[in-house]
């Protein structure tokens, strides 16, 4: 004989309503919690900083190409007249710190005439022999170009200007990039009817830094009665940043 058990009316409407609130409650939690987790919006903004600067230093990179029979006699030649060139450089109040060899190289010269499949015959040598020298004083350039042709260089492969603090010109840029940013930032929210909040993340996206000025020997040879004429310009010191902000 099975036994029943029956809840009061009043008591039976209690219990059901409890198990729904409860249901109800519980049900809510997760949705509670993945509104807690959704992110907060952000802005992101680029902004870019430059600094105009007149180069203080130029860096002039010269060499002297001979050629010989041999070469030993390729080599004494260049030799010689390498020295010749740096003792007119010396003779400029350039000190031996500011004067650096470079681009040593000594090169075969092969006779292509015959058409025969036969490897070509060796007819001499190419010596190839530079000196980088730092002018720190630009009022001396155009003089000691003229003199660097004149005392035997036959090929002046490139000035270079350049900026004696660079990375201080470059902080100021940076400073006007952030500033940038943060310009923009502050138009796009206001529109938008929003705040920004603190700070996400800041990213430099690049810089910029001044570039060789280049200039050949072939336009000198001919401004031997003076100096060569030379103007440092201005050079631009650039940088660029990304900056997220959240919003409040």
């Amino acid at each position: 004989m099975k036994v029943r058990y029956f809840l009061p009316v009043p008591l039976l409407r209690k219990a059901v309503l409890a198990a729904g609130l409860s249901a109800a409650l519980f049900g809510a939690a997760p949705a509670l919690a993945q509104a807690d987790q959704m992110p907060a919006g952000s802005l992101t903004m680029e902004g870019r900083g430059t600094v105009a600067v007149a180069p203080d230093m130029a860096v002039i990179s010269a060499s002297v190409v001979t050629t010989g029979d041999n070469a030993a006699e390729a080599l004494a030649g260049n030799s010689a007249a390498i020295a010749k060139v740096i003792e007119a450089i010396k003779s400029e109040g350039i000190e031996t710190k500011d004067i650096q060899t470079r681009g040593f190289g000594i090169y075969p010269r092969y006779d292509h005439s015959n058409s025969s499949n036969r490897q070509p015959d060796i007819i001499g040598y190419e010596i190839r022999n530079g000196v980088e020298v730092k002018v720190r004083d630009l009022t001396k350039l155009g003089g000691l170009l003229t003199l660097t042709v004149e005392s035997g260089a036959n090929a002046v492969d490139g000035i270079r200007f350049e900026v004696s603090d660079p990375e201080q010109k470059l902080d100021e840029a940076r400073k006007q990039a952030v500033a940038a940013a943060r310009h923009k930032a502050e138009v796009f929210a206001a529109a938008a009817g929003v705040e920004l909040g603190t700070i996400v993340s800041i990213t430099e996206t690049g810089v910029e830094m001044p570039q060789p000025v280049m200039m050949r020997a072939e336009g000198m040879m001919a401004a031997k009665a003076s100096s060569v004429p030379v103007e440092a310009g201005e050079e631009i010191i650039g940088a660029n940043v990304t900056i997220r902000w959240s919003l409040k």
